[in-house]
């Protein structure tokens, strides 16, 4: 632990921690009260470029951060706790930004931030583009795939990355998804003396990008593509299946039983090809999901649809329920897709249940049946069957053709 530098009082233990959002432009584009916090400080951290943006005329302590950070960052504020620290940051720090991840590890009360326009703010007022009609999607340390859900006709994307290589990987993603004639444009450095702007489509796209930069997106696809929709019911056949899978209109039924919130984990059990898992992430960026199926073909095949369709963050356990539930994060919803008759099974998903969770069932076969009726004679909620018809041709004419009927059970805990 050093000391406090000569001449400054004493920081008590735990004080706050000052975190200085700081653009392009350097020491000199810092306001007055972001300066002056640098000068109180007795240890500066960041990366060695922000670090090398302050004048050699500050005399404090430089710490550039560790090469993992993220194991590193709670043992190195440690013992930064009795000591004046600053963080610098890019632009607006609780932008994707360290300013996020130390509030969620010391706690707000002891963080301070002092932002600098965003890279967001910056990149909207080149483009002519309003802040709140653009989509903001975060690559930083995270995959591609994200993108995804987003990627709709007449949208307008702001993607941010980890390096200068992220334009081509977006690039790649809009031509794989039918959308080449897009628009990109990279715009580097953004409120810098050495601020860059290219332009072209993605079909196209081959130019090197500047480490420091934003992606622009106006979405546009080939013509005959159909986009994806965000509502759930996804066509059966955007799916990798073997034909354990539930079935595109029985599926927008039990998501709507099941009834997602954003922020919320559901344990999509007995999953099959994971398309009730994969939907309820779809329904916002902060829902999650655990997938949990026995076959480890099936889910190897449910990792490859969630990156497919925008969600690789969905957690696939191979496993066979309901052991393969022990240890698992507190589920908020829970579908039994699969071996509702396995003894054991519902009663280990009711009682992992936190009051006001949600329990769906599907069942297709007599005994499945059996063991909803009499878990809704228990504890009651809503037991429905679902009978689907699809129109197919007979000779030269068309009928009816009907799918297994399917027994939906749903109920909250009390």
């Amino acid at each position: 632990m050093h000391a406090a530098a000569p001449g400054r009082a004493p920081v008590p233990t735990g004080s706050p921690v000052v975190v200085v959002g700081i653009g392009a432009d350097g020491w000199n584009g810092l306001p007055a009260a972001s300066r002056a916090a640098v000068g109180r400080a007795d240890v500066l951290l960041g990366s060695a470029r922000q670090l090398a943006l302050v004048p050699p005329s500050v005399e404090v302590e430089r710490v550039p951060w560790p090469s993992r950070l993220s194991e590193a960052l709670p043992g190195l504020v440690a013992q930064l706790a009795d000591r004046a620290a600053v963080v610098l940051a890019s632009g607006d720090p609780m932008l994707s930004g360290i300013g996020t991840t130390l509030t969620r590890l010391l706690g707000s009360e002891r963080v301070r931030v002092l932002p600098a326009p965003s890279s967001v703010s910056l990149a909207c007022a080149r483009l002519g583009w309003a802040v709140e009609d653009t989509t903001v999607v975060t690559l930083v340390g995270r995959p591609v795939e994200l993108l995804h859900p987003h990627v709709q006709p007449g949208r307008r994307l702001l993607v941010l990355g980890s390096d200068g290589g992220t334009p081509a990987e977006v690039a790649a993603l809009l031509v794989e998804r039918g959308f080449g004639p897009s628009v990109l444009s990279v715009l580097g450095d953004l409120g810098g003396p050495d601020e860059t702007v290219a332009s072209g489509t993605a079909a196209d796209w081959a130019r090197p990008s500047p480490a420091l930069a934003v992606t622009a997106v106006e979405c546009s696809a080939d013509p005959g593509i159909v986009p994806l929709p965000t509502t759930p019911g996804l066509p059966d056949d955007v799916y990798e299946s073997d034909g354990q899978l539930t079935k595109s209109d029985v599926r927008a039924v039990t998501l709507a039983r099941l009834a997602p919130v954003p922020g919320r984990l559901l344990w999509d059990v007995g999953a099959g090809a994971g398309s009730i898992g994969i939907e309820w992430m779809r329904v916002h960026p902060a829902s999650r999901a655990v997938a949990v199926e026995a076959s480890a073909e099936r889910a190897a095949r449910i990792a490859r649809n969630a990156q497919h369709l925008g969600v690789p963050h969905l957690e696939v356990v191979t496993g066979r329920a309901p052991e393969a539930l022990a240890g698992l994060p507190r589920p908020d919803a829970v579908f039994i897709g699969g071996g509702v008759t396995v003894p054991g099974l519902p009663e280990a998903c009711w009682d992992a249940l936190p009051s006001g969770g949600r329990l769906v069932a599907n069942g297709v076969t007599v005994e499945s049946e059996a063991v909803l009726a009499g878990w809704f004679g228990r504890v009651g909620g809503d037991l429905v069957r679902i009978g689907v018809q699809h129109a197919e041709p007979v000779g030269r004419f068309t009928g009816w053709k009907p799918a297994m009927p399917v027994t939906i059970w749903s109920v909250t805990k009390p």
